[in-house]
């Protein structure tokens, strides 16, 4: 079995001529012809959309796990830190009403 890519037009718009699959020196397991209109590879999954080993993938998302954990955590703190000052601040607010030292009395009539 083999599968035949037409030529194309890479990324840099430079002609690529049409092959056959699989290639010669090539995976012989890679019989079907695979990418998209400006990459075309040899593949042995009709299925595959990417050409390159996904080993890269993994490390992104540990970075990503990583980031997401950093974030979360420092969100988590200002949360606290929040909750924290709230109760301090409401937990020393005197419970009576100041005494700003002066009275309060209705002026009476004074006498000219």
């Amino acid at each position: 079995m083999s599968a035949e890519c037409s030529s194309y037009l890479n990324a840099d718009k430079v002609l690529v001529s049409g092959f056959s699959c699989p290639r010669a020196g090539g995976d012989a397991r890679a019989v079907f012809c695979c990418g998209f209109q400006d990459v075309k590879y040899c593949c042995d999954d009709p299925h595959s959309f990417f050409p390159y080993e996904h080993s890269y993938m993994w490390w992104l998302s540990v970075g990503a796990l990583v980031g997401l954990s950093i974030a979360a955590l420092v969100l988590f703190a200002f949360i606290i830190t929040v909750c924290v000052l709230c109760y301090l601040f409401i937990s020393t607010k005197p419970r009576s009403k100041l005494d700003t030292g002066l009275s309060l009395q209705t002026a009476g009539k004074t006498g000219c």
